[in-house]
């Protein structure tokens, strides 16, 4: 269960009742972006993301913390658009299909208040406990930010273009995805890139190639996983 956030100090804290698996996030440069609201308004926006475990073979186990509009639909003015292409490496590594056939939460069907919380606004302390899980065990963060347009991955793209990446409310450059292996013997890990997922949305596969990626790889600087 999610106890608290401790925006006391510079790092934020979202913590569990007991836990000695801690996960340190460092913004990057690009940690808030500019989003165009109307009549010419900019709002520093946050990223959204999701951090969950896996087995060696690729088995999804549980998230341990995703954001709250992933979690809860709470997009605004977001209309009919479901912002697949937020997250979909997690969204398709959970497995859930909701009834309008999409791997995204809904406001009907949120997920549960102990895995999620709003975006921090700067870097974030998560904990939670490692007996949750077996050892060893792969971590994994998924990153993006929306309307983070650039050349290879411009706003007016189509539908039918392999660099679409939803429109024009969409991501723009796709979300990026970090990995690693915590073992037994392991007291701290990092998290590397390990590519970036389905630019649209329509699938849940990872793709190794990130040249076309500028500000997308520095929403993120440090992912660190350590057991205390």
């Amino acid at each position: 269960m999610l106890l608290s956030l401790n925006t006391a100090c510079q790092k934020e804290e979202l913590t569990f009742v007991s836990g000695d698996l801690q996960i340190d996030v460092t913004a990057g440069d690009h940690w808030l972006h500019d989003f165009r609201l109307f009549m010419g308004i900019d709002r520093k926006n946050p990223p959204q993301f999701a951090i969950w475990t896996e087995d060696l073979n690729g088995n999804y186990i549980e998230t341990i913390y995703v954001t709250e509009r992933i979690a809860t639909e709470s997009w605004i003015a977001n209309g009919d658009n479901r912002r697949k292409e937020a997250l979909p490496y997690w969204c398709h590594k959970r497995g859930v299909v909701y009834d309008d056939g999409l791997y995204l939460p809904t406001k009907d069907k949120p997920i549960a208040d102990a895995f999620t919380g709003a975006t921090p606004k700067t870097d974030a302390i998560f904990k939670c406990p490692s007996n949750a899980f077996e050892l060893p065990v792969v971590i994994k963060a998924e990153f993006n930010q929306s309307t983070d347009f650039n050349d290879a991955w411009p706003k007016d793209a189509k539908e039918s273009d392999a660099n679409y990446s939803g429109g024009q409310e969409g991501s723009g450059q796709p979300a990026v995805v970090y990995s690693a292996i915590l073992s037994s013997e392991d007291s701290c890990v990092t998290l590397k890139l390990t590519g970036h997922s389905s630019p649209d949305g329509t699938d849940g596969n990872l793709y190794s190639d990130v040249e076309s990626l500028d500000t997308g790889l520095e929403i993120v600087k440090t992912i660190t996983v350590t057991r205390k």
